[in-house]
């Protein structure tokens, strides 16, 4: 069955040094962290980026258990790309199943890669669970804004995406609901082949995209009714300003690169030159 779990596109509202950053500034982290992790190919890089994954989840006050849960739907794509690591990557033998081996090499590979996907989740789900929706728009369409002279609507693009993050947990909710229903009836989703397993969400998709369509109608009518034409001449109620701790935080980010980009070049890969 479905996880209803996720905490992608939700936003998890308290008091909070993260939450209190420029949205901005937390794209700007965002992205040099997501960089600077697959940059990392030690173990010294990784125990850097988990440090400071937990410090800024310490910080956020957001709940680890909400991290954690909302690491559940990831689960079985760990676990495939642990099985393909371990049994396809060379090197010496663990155990044998007929003509598949497993080795350590691809145990070590594959954990690492899991920890690396973990770590990358949770430190990119802050960005949603500390921003609101409105702010993380405003904080898009600023970044985006200086492509608006070659005509690319930041506005418009800015807004899409952070209503595709916003409506990813409802639509988690709606099909976890028809599951539900259709289970119900008596449909069955866990039994058979993935070839049947996959033909029996046929009558989940059709009901879900009906739902996401009318939602989407729904908003459109709501926008409209309150008189919204895309982003040119709109402003804001609350205009968005760095502030210190904004270039405080930027600068631990930083520095954090660049001690995980010395760890790169003092010690070299601990992990097999294939996930270099």
């Amino acid at each position: 069955m479905m996880s209803s779990g996720a905490i992608i596109g939700q936003y998890y509202p308290t008091q909070s040094i993260v939450h209190s950053l420029d949205p901005r500034a937390k794209i700007l982290i965002c992205i040099i962290f997501m960089i600077v992790l697959f940059v990392g190919n030690n173990f010294y890089a990784f125990l850097v980026t988990g440090i400071f994954t937990l410090v800024c989840v310490f910080l956020s006050k957001v709940p680890l258990k909400m991290l954690i849960r909302g690491l559940r739907p990831i689960v079985f794509i760990m676990i495939f790309t642990m099985a393909l690591h371990i049994f396809l990557t060379p090197g010496p033998t663990m155990f044998q199943i007929g003509p598949l081996k497993a080795t350590w090499t691809g145990l070590m590979q594959g954990f690492f890669i899991g920890l690396r996907l973990i770590i990358l989740i949770c430190f990119t789900s802050l960005l949603t669970l500390t921003t609101s929706p409105i702010e993380l728009t405003d904080g898009l369409e600023d970044i985006l804004k200086p492509l608006s002279k070659i005509g690319v609507p930041a506005h418009e693009i800015a807004m899409m995406m952070t209503i595709a993050l916003r409506f990813i947990p409802t639509l988690l909710e709606e099909a976890d609901r028809i599951m539900k229903a259709q289970m119900s009836r008596g449909a069955d989703f866990e039994s058979g082949n993935i070839i049947e397993r996959a033909k029996s969400l046929v009558p989940l998709l059709v009901p879900l995209f009906v739902s996401a369509f009318r939602r989407a109608d729904e908003l459109a009518m709501a926008m409209e009714a309150r008189c919204y034409r895309g982003g040119e001449g709109r402003t804001r109620m609350r205009e968005l300003k760095m502030r210190k701790i904004d270039f405080v935080a930027i600068l631990a980010t930083v520095i954090m690169s660049c001690f995980v980009i010395y760890t790169r070049i003092r010690f070299g890969p601990v992990l097999p030159p294939s996930m270099v």
